[in-house]
C-alpha cells in the first residue's frame, strides 16, 4: 500500500504519519529526510540540491522529484510507503504519476485558524520524535513515553507559521482536488478529535482500503 499524507502545517501529520506507518509496516519518506541524507552522503544529487539551500535558494522541483524517484527506487519500500510532504504541488504530483502508484492520499482538515495556537505550542521529542503541545505536559520538560528532551522547533512561531500556511493554500492545497479527481482522496477532521480517535478513523478507512478489488 503506497500512501500520501496531506495536511496543512500542524495538522497532526508527524503524529499520524508514525502510528500509520508502524501499523501497516510502511516505510515512513519524508521529504526533509531524504534530502539531508543525500547531502549527508555527498550523492551527486544531494550535492546538486545543497548548491541552492547554500545560496538560500529553494531546491527546484526537477530535483526533488528526482531525490524522491530515486528514494523509491530502493527495495526497502516494496511492501509499501507513506509519502510526507511530497508531493507540494501539482508539478511534483504530475511527476509522481510517472514514477510511482499511489493507493490512497490521506487529507487531514482542519480549520486554520486555530493552527496557531497549536503550532507555536508543539513539543517535539529529540529522542523518539513523538509530538506533544503544551497543554498536555503539565509543565514536563521530557517526553512521557521515552524521557527524551523535548524541543521547540526554530520555525514554530506566528511569523513562520503564517508563511506556510500562504505557501501550502498557493501550492499545496490544490493538490486535494486533483487527488479526489483520481478518487485516491480520504478525507479527515483533525481540529477537534484526540490523536487517538482520528488515527482509528483513518484506520478503519485504509482497513477497507486494502479490501478494494
Amino acid at each position: 500500500m503506497n500512501l500520501i499524507l496531506l495536511g496543512a502545517p500542524g495538522a497532526g501529520k508527524g503524529t499520524q504519519a508514525m502510528k500509520i506507518a508502524e501499523r501497516y509496516g510502511l516505510v515512513h519518506i519524508s521529504t526533509g529526510d531524504i534530502f539531508r541524507e543525500n547531502i549527508r552522503n555527498g550523492t551527486p544529487i544531494g550535492n546538486l540540491a545543497k548548491s541552492y539551500l547554500d545560496k538560500g535558494e529553494l531546491v527546484p522541483d526537477e530535483v526533488t522529484c528526482e531525490i524522491v524517484k530515486d528514494r523509491l527506487a530502493r527495495p526497502d519500500v516494496r511492501n509499501g510507503y507513506l509519502l510526507d510532504g511530497f508531493p507540494r504541488n501539482l508539478y511534483q504530483a504530475a511527476a509522481l504519476d510517472t514514477f510511482a502508484k499511489i493507493d490512497g492520499v490521506i487529507n487531514i482538515n482542519i480549520d486554520q485558524s486555530l493552527l496557531l495556537e497549536r503550532i507555536c505550542g508543539r513539543r517535539t521529542c529529540k529522542q523518539c520524535g513523538e509530538i506533544y503541545h503544551v497543554s498536555m505536559l503539565n509543565g514536563a520538560e521530557n517526553c512521557p513515553r521515552c524521557g527524551g528532551e523535548l524541543f521547540q522547533r526554530k520555525d514554530d512561531n506566528p511569523e513562520t507559521v503564517a508563511s506556510r500556511l500562504n505557501v501550502y493554500n498557493e501550492q499545496t492545497a490544490p493538490l486535494i482536488d486533483y487527488y479526489t479527481k483520481k478518487g485516491l482522496i480520504l478525507n479527515f477532521t483533525g481540529t477537534e478529535a484526540p490523536a487517538e480517535v482520528l488515527f482509528e478513523e483513518i484506520r478503519s478507512a485504509l482497513d477497507g482500503l486494502g479490501k478494494r478489488p
